[in-house]
């Protein structure tokens, strides 16, 4: 039976926003991706064959994922769906693919895009495996974050991975003029607009083309028709456009310093905050799960040594049950490890051992701690004078050291007063005093 076609995806709305508007309808229009759609570079041959393939699109917000996985439907005449991982469940999904299987005899495969695909958890992603096998569907995934960390290795092993560039300033000038004089953007406005304010506009978009047109569309609706926009005109709309959420800004590593310090400074109320704000904004809750993580090792350490099972905990309740319900478990453990004793005294300890192990080279095992699995080991000297410690007093053969002969002694590890290192510390204070004096005794 002939294929039905497609309905126009880019049919314009004189109430869309601008940049819906302004969405590229061909190849040839689209900005900032010429590393990518070359003449000679296999997406774009694809598109223009009408022969799509599943793929992930991994690029920065605005650099035209959706606008690419539309353009894959629309030269091959095939339905397009789309749907946000932020919004939509295992519910939605299977109804989307059961309409696909349902008109994939007469209309072809569904070219199925899921926004934020990182955000769907392991079985939200395995849902989508057989029917892109039987190729019912054409799967298209549009992430910020790195698939090879945030995606399922058999949905990737299933799927082209393409990388966008964020636009440059070029590109964004580009897209910003097309949309002044495109009779379905601006055009109809007369409206220019100064050199320098285009400049400005294309900075503060920071490489998201949506961004800004949408800037643009603010400036041209406080605009007169025919007028000409100047950089004073641009402060009230640049004045509060800040990032709310940008994996390579400025404003989300304070965000996340910001969250870091709270917790060590055991302020749950503050750390719950700043929480919010990121997931607010938009942040890979699993990669808050991995920093806050960090947190129980970094700043509560043995103090609380039940802080990292609970973010560990956490972590994989986020991973089972997905966003929204999952983010609830990793505010309760960051509320947790800012209430809780805080030692950074395995950390100090850790970079001090590794400050060690950089300097002094391939320093040999003391042959006593060496293991002795032979007789000609045995013959060298191996494993000789080794104490075995549950043979002696206490348990602890006090006499014998652990480091390099180089190296003599070493103490890094010091516990706080605080929390479980309280005991920790009584313990080892008496237990460094013990072998100092047996090694005394020794010489």
């Amino acid at each position: 039976m002939p294929r039905a076609t497609s309905p126009d995806l880019f049919a314009s709305d004189v109430h869309a926003p601008l940049a819906e508007r302004m969405r590229p309808r061909r190849l040839d229009d689209v900005v900032g991706q010429g590393r990518l759609l070359d003449s000679s570079a296999p997406l774009r041959r694809a598109i223009e064959a009408g022969k799509p393939y599943s793929m992930i699109l991994w690029g920065p917000p605005g650099c035209g994922k959706t606008t690419l996985a539309r353009m894959l439907a629309d030269y091959a005449k095939y339905p397009f769906r789309a749907l946000s991982a932020v919004m939509s469940g295992l519910p939605e999904v299977r109804k989307v693919l059961s309409e696909a299987e349902a008109r994939a005899a007469v209309e072809g495969p569904t070219v199925l895009f899921i926004d934020e695909v990182h955000r769907f958890n392991k079985l939200q992603q395995d849902a989508f495996l057989p029917w892109i096998e039987n190729g019912t569907v054409i799967f298209v995934g549009a992430t910020t974050e790195n698939p090879s960390f945030e995606l399922n290795a058999a949905l990737l092993s299933r799927c082209r991975v393409h990388v966008l560039d964020a636009l440059d300033e070029v590109a964004i000038v580009a897209a910003l003029q097309r949309a002044l004089s495109a009779s379905d953007g601006l055009g109809e406005r007369g409206l220019t607009i100064e050199d320098e304010a285009l400049q400005t506009l294309a900075r503060a978009a920071d490489g998201d083309v949506r961004r800004a047109l949408t800037l643009l569309e603010i400036a041209a609706e406080q605009a007169e028709p025919g007028a000409r926009i100047g950089i004073d005109a641009l402060a009230p709309v640049l004045a509060d456009r800040t990032r709310r959420f940008d994996k390579g800004g400025e404003q989300f590593y304070d965000q996340i310093s910001a969250l870091h310090k709270c917790v060590r400074s055991s302020n749950p109320d503050a750390a719950l905050y700043w929480l919010v704000r990121m997931l607010d904004g938009g942040v890979d809750p699993a990669y808050l799960a991995r920093r806050i993580t960090r947190m129980a090792v970094e700043d509560i350490g043995l103090a609380d040594p039940r802080a990292l099972a609970m973010a560990m905990q956490a972590w994989e309740a986020y991973d089972r049950i997905g966003s929204p319900e999952g983010e609830l478990a990793l505010a309760q453990v960051v509320i947790y490890l800012a209430s809780t004793a805080k030692s950074n005294a395995a950390y100090v300890a850790y970079k001090a051992a590794s400050a060690d192990v950089r300097e002094g080279g391939t320093t040999p095992v003391p042959m006593h701690l060496r293991n002795a699995p032979t007789k000609l080991m045995k013959s060298l000297g191996y494993g000789e004078g080794y104490q075995y410690d549950h043979d002696s007093e206490d348990g602890v053969a006090l006499g014998q050291t652990g480091f390099p002969d180089e190296l003599g002694e070493r103490v890094y590890y010091q516990p706080t007063d605080r929390g479980l290192e309280i005991r920790l510390r009584e313990k080892l204070e008496r237990l460094r005093a013990d072998r100092a004096a047996a090694r005394e005794g020794g010489e």
